[in-house]
This record gives C-alpha cells, structure tokens and sequence, in this order.
C-alpha cells in the first residue's frame, strides 16, 4: 500500500524539465498573443500556441502553461493580445475566450491522450477544443456585454466573436499540429 501511494504522489511532481517546458510554453503564449496579423478583422496567434502547447506537452503540462499565461495577465504582466494585462481583461467582455482556452485545452489533452497523436486525432481534438472555446466565450461575452450595454442575440454574438476567426483558426490548428509533429520528431518533452 506505501508503495502505491509513493508511485502516486511521485507521479504528481513536476520534475526541473517540466516546469522549463511549461515556462517555454507559457512564454511562447504570450510571443504569439502580441502576433497580430491585420485583417478585415485582425486576429492574433495566440490559438496557435495555446494549441501547440497542448498538443506537444500533453493536458497536464500544456493546461498548466495557459493557467500560468492567464495568472501572469491577471496580475499585470502584458501578456495578453496588444500587450494588455489585467483582471479587467479577464473579467471583460471577451475574457471569457482567454479563460476557454483551459477548457478547451482539457478538452484537446484528453481527447489526445486517450486516441493517440495521429494526425487526424489531433485536428479532431483541437476542433472540439475551439468549439468549447468558443462556446465559454460567446456565453461570457452575451452575459457581460448584457449587464454593460444592454441584450445581445446569439446570432450577433457568433457574427462579432466567431465567425470571422473560424478560418483563421483552423489554418492556426494545421500549423499547430504540423509543429507538434516536427517537435515530436526531434525532441523528447
């Protein structure tokens, strides 16, 4: 029974290695939110990074590096898209996508996790992922914008918030599934 509780509350332990890559990570979150590539409507590659995080160091790991990310915004640190940082941002109209990112990062691990990393896999995980991103954020952004400036539709939500980052996302989830591919050809995480 000793034996089976050490294995357990050793397996836990992040080792030296672990919290390194989960600080790259982290930091490659923050790098590609202030990415922004100026479209019709511009849009950053943060997706990309909250993907790849997950995809190459798995849900645990991957999930801690986005907590980390949003704890660092919370608190200050420009983190976040157009160097912003704060609770307000979390708390605003859109922190609802930042903070889907978790779920949506549970999501993609386990997904991955339990059906392997094929390729096929992997995209299927990291669209079910966005979708639940994008589920958390829409239903935060009608809340929040509601109690500002009054009720908001479910269509206008999706028009101002989803659909014109759907494509984009999905181009940033091919690349991010083509890095993992090559990370995971060439180093051990």
């Amino acid at each position: 029974m000793n034996t089976i509780i050490q294995q357990t509350s050793s397996a836990r332990k992040l080792t030296v290695k672990d919290i390194a890559y989960i600080s790259l990570f982290t930091a490659l979150i923050a790098i590609c939110s202030w990415i922004s590539i100026p479209t019709t409507v511009p849009f950053t590659m943060q997706t990309f990074a909250i993907f790849v995080a997950v995809g190459a160091l798995g849900i645990r790991r991957g999930t801690l590096s986005i907590m980390i990310y949003l704890l660092l915004g919370a608190i200050g640190v420009p983190v976040f898209a157009g160097f912003s940082a704060g609770l307000g941002v979390l708390i605003g109209n859109t922190g609802g996508y930042l903070i889907g990112f978790v779920f949506s990062a549970i999501v993609t691990g386990t997904i991955i996790y339990y059906f392997g990393n094929k390729f096929w896999v992997m995209l299927l995980a990291m669209i079910l992922g966005l979708v639940v991103c994008y589920i958390f954020g829409t239903a935060w952004f009608i809340y929040f914008y509601a109690r500002t400036s009054g009720a908001i539709g479910v269509m206008t939500a999706l028009t101002w918030c989803v659909f014109p980052f759907i494509i984009p996302d999905i181009m940033k989830i091919v690349l991010a599934i083509v890095v993992v591919k090559r990370v995971e050809k060439n180093v051990k995480l």
